[in-house]
């Protein structure tokens, strides 16, 4: 991987951790309990990561794989929450393995590649020019989330990221 690619990734992947981390300790109805007024869970949240960002932009845009793309573009809101009968475990397991496909995209491409898909019906005017700019997109997606995440735990239960941030002195 090159240099860029591999400090953008590493950025990517602290956001990643923040995610699995903001969460780590929470109950089953904690993970699926609604506290905000958009109705939206955090195990929810981690099911819109899962399809609509890792799976969404790295194997549907950058790799432009037709079956997750066209799969991903049709549901996207219906992401957002979690399907009947998934368990929490499955949930994180899933977000672990498309991260893992995710990486393994990265892992062959270049800064300045263009995508190899672009969702026209969702964004006919908009574009981004190649993966450099789809990771730096990707990675203030998830970070935006992680203070989604941080705002719900802090309200659940009163738990901050700041003393399992990788940050934190």
């Amino acid at each position: 991987m090159n240099a860029e690619l591999a400090a953008l990734k590493g950025a990517l992947d602290r956001q990643r951790e923040h995610v699995l981390g903001i969460l780590d300790g929470l109950s089953d109805e904690n993970l699926r309990r609604p506290v905000l007024p958009s109705g939206w869970s955090c195990l929810g949240l981690v099911r819109h990561l899962t399809m609509d960002v890792e799976r969404f932009w790295f194997p549907g845009v950058i790799a432009g794989d037709p079956d997750v793309a066209g799969q991903l573009a049709a549901g996207a809101e219906a992401h957002w929450s979690v399907p009947e009968g998934m368990t929490a475990g499955k949930v994180f397991d899933g977000y672990r393995a498309a991260i893992a496909r995710a990486d393994a995209v990265l892992a062959t491409a270049a800064p300045e590649q263009e995508p190899a898909a672009w969702p026209v019906e969702i964004w006919p005017v908009w574009r981004l020019p190649d993966v450099r700019h789809v990771l730096l997109h990707v990675i203030v997606e998830v970070a935006c989330h992680c203070g989604h995440l941080d705002a719900a735990r802090e309200l659940i239960d009163g738990t901050t990221w700041l003393g399992g941030s990788p940050y934190a002195d």
